[in-house]
């Protein structure tokens, strides 16, 4: 401000000017933040902030902030104690929805968990003029209710709805095609429609989805799971998909995947990748359908089922459908004709930037230097379960690709470990943002000096013909600092160790800020833990790292007592946890291990001692269950600001005779969080 004169002040700014800037702000405490400066300021926030995602405790009518009017897209799912109705608890449940109106009367966006249908029959009047909703319950759909009645509820008040999400809304697949039906006028307004079924294995029928998109031929985004599997009733072919290109000719967004697909069950290492059914798919017909369907641009077909020798198809999604952006293909075979490096098939799409493939069978290192070359925009890339690629495929991929790829995932595939998939990545290491591997440590030595000569060979030849063709400058190749990787993402089975990833090469990244941790496998196949830590301790070798995800939901075992010299899931926890309160986390997600058989996901005792050691907490969501007394250990975090027990996992328990998730237990552990006794630092 110099040169400037004395007297001017910062409130000197216009309103509207200012009212601009703040609606720029997109981070809640940050804005938080600008609200305490002084009354004008606050008033201005409030007055700008449009999305609010509202906490607390339902019975606590009097803390509802009424501040908030300009507020269009409002999320009430996460309110305590979640999973109960939401209405339910007030003696006065027409009250509450009355209330809920007057403090956010412009809302349009709305999210919110339906435990009952109740919960729609009051909340559906108050907001008539919404256009998106998302329904939420992991808990089980009552049985005697009639087929499409909460559907019919909402579509009877709210009329003007352009965008429907039902993913994570365990319903039958039955309740949504005559609800939609008997509102055409409605149906034919609905331009986005999510229908995957997160919350159980069903999917929709060839019938049923041919019903819902002949009654909404104005579709631009639908995404769906269903039947691909021919031996099956209703089973979705290449006929279905292409009625479904012509009751929805404007979709942009597709995306179609089988039930099977959104279950953790992997393939053998050992098969040959190719599965004992074909899907009813046809290159042929699936030509046409692309060819119905000119304005697409994200394309997903994850089908289970083999396709074979798909390259005709997909190279006519390059001259068919010129706006498309993204594609994932699931048990997709001959995606590329792999004769020699020159782009065919699905290396065509020029104008790709994201791309993923799974379980392709035939995919070759070939096939990846064509998609390399014929696919120059591409930021990101995935690979899962194909078993024919090599360290040497990828690092050519990620060599030709160094200035746009910045975002990488390798799942799965049998020539890759850990040390290879991180030595691959080495052209690329200091632009990469986000990174996903495996932990295989199976034959690391040998991989290295494996990697090290085929991507030495590799980086020789490539240097020669990069001079030509000014990708870049291969002097950073020698640095070994992740330096914009902000997202690491990990899967790991259980018993095995985080502590090689230094060794392996993941040693500096300064600014990672985000790790993401899935174990999968059963414990009960394995004696105790041989070590006594996983290696989160390690983790704290990352500087700027401040929100975890640690999931173990993949984890079977014993949640009572095991046989002898075999551990039990809190046995399991310790191994998982330890080490945890070396770590600088200020937001932590943790879905516990499971009994399946018990249907059982519980915080134990070693859990909770270890987690109330993170003295930097704010944040702490536990996807599961929790014993009240192990929830008070955690009083004992100075800076904890947020905890919620969410059993966001299907079907979610319905009653629990123990002290776990009990209403009353719920209400005393957050009266004891936010007592005023309670010093938060900040």
């Amino acid at each position: 401000m110099a040169g400037t004169s004395s007297n001017v002040h910062f409130h000197d700014i216009p309103d509207v000017v200012l009212a601009t800037i703040f609606s720029l702000v997109a981070d809640t405490r940050t804005r938080n933040a600008m609200s305490l400066v002084c009354l004008k300021w606050h008033l201005l926030e409030r007055s700008t902030r449009k999305y609010l995602t509202l906490r607390g405790n339902v019975r606590d009518l009097f803390l509802l902030p009424t501040c908030f009017r300009a507020v269009t897209d409002l999320d009430l799912s996460l309110l305590s104690p979640w999973g109960h109705p939401l209405l339910d608890s007030s003696p006065n449940s027409f009250l509450l929805a009355q209330l809920l109106r007057q403090a956010f009367p412009s809302v349009v966006s709305l999210i919110v968990y339906i435990r009952n249908p109740s919960t729609l029959h009051l909340l559906a009047p108050q907001w008539p003029d919404l256009r998106h909703i998302k329904l939420i319950r992991w808990h089980q759909r009552l049985p005697t209710l009639p087929l499409g009645t909460e559907f019919s509820t909402l579509f009877e008040h709210c009329r003007m709805l352009s965008s429907l999400d039902v993913s994570h809304f365990h319903c039958w697949t039955e309740d949504l095609p005559p609800a939609i039906e008997a509102y055409p006028t409605l149906a034919a307004s609905l331009s986005q429609l999510n229908i995957l079924k997160h919350s159980s294995a069903e999917g929709f029928k060839s019938h049923e989805l041919l019903a819902i998109t002949a009654s909404c031929p104005n579709l631009r985004e639908l995404l769906a799971t269903c039947i691909f599997d021919h031996r099956f009733v209703g089973f979705v072919g290449d006929q279905t998909l292409l009625a479904l290109a012509s009751n929805c000719p404007g979709l942009s967004l597709l995306h179609l995947v089988d039930a099977t697909s959104l279950s953790n069950v992997r393939s053998d290492l050992n098969d040959d990748g190719y599965t004992s059914e074909d899907a009813s798919i046809n290159h042929a017909i699936l030509g046409d359908v692309f060819a119905g369907l000119p304005l697409l641009e994200v394309l997903v077909l994850d089908v289970c089922h083999n396709v074979r020798d798909a390259w005709p198809a997909l190279e006519l999604l390059n001259s068919r459908c010129p706006k498309l952006k993204s594609i994932k293909l699931g048990q997709f075979h001959g995606i590329c004709r792999d004769r020699d490096s020159r782009p065919d098939g699905i290396a065509l799409c020029q104008g790709l930037e994201s791309l993923s493939i799974k379980n392709s069978a035939d995919l070759t290192d070939t096939s990846l230097e064509a998609i390399s070359l014929g696919c120059p925009r591409l930021s990101k890339f995935e690979v899962l379960g194909c078993k024919k690629i090599t360290a040497k495929g990828i690092w050519k991929l990620t060599h030709v690709l160094r200035n746009t790829l910045v975002d990488v995932k390798i799942s799965f595939c049998k020539n890759l470990n850990s040390v290879s998939s991180l030595k691959a990545m080495e052209p690329i290491r200091d632009r990469i943002e986000r990174l996903h591997i495996d932990c295989v440590w199976d034959s690391v030595d040998n991989s290295e000096n494996q990697t090290g000569s085929s991507s030495s060979t590799e980086e020789t030849r490539l240097k020669k013909k990069s001079k030509s063709h000014d990708v870049g400058n291969d002097n950073s190749f020698s640095s070994r600092t992740w330096s914009k990787l902000h997202h690491l993402s990990l899967r790991i089975a259980v018993g095995e160790l985080l502590t090689p990833l230094s060794t392996a090469g993941l040693d500096d990244c300064p600014s990672l800020e985000e790790i993401e941790i899935k174990i999968e496998g059963d414990c009960r196949d394995q004696r105790r833990p041989c070590m006594d830590t996983l290696g989160l301790r390690f983790l704290a070798g990352y500087p700027s790292l401040s929100r975890m995800l640690l999931d173990c939901s993949g984890v079977i075992g014993y949640a009572l007592t095991a046989p002898p010299g075999y551990a039990d899931l809190s046995l399991w926890e310790r191994f998982f946890l330890n080490g945890i309160d070396n770590l600088n986390l200020n937001e932590l997600d943790y879905w516990p291990a499971q009994d399946m058989d018990m249907n059982q996901r519980s915080l134990f005792l070693p859990a909770a001692a270890l987690l109330a050691q993170c003295g930097s907490l704010r944040k702490l969501f536990i996807h599961g269950t929790a014993n009240e007394h192990f929830m008070m250990f955690l009083l004992r975090i100075p800076t904890l600001r947020d905890v919620q027990l969410r059993e966001d996992y299907y079907p979610a328990p319905e009653n629990d005779t123990s002290t776990e998730m009990r209403v009353e237990s719920c209400r005393r552990f957050e009266d004891a969080l936010n007592s005023i006794n309670r010093h938060i630092p900040d």
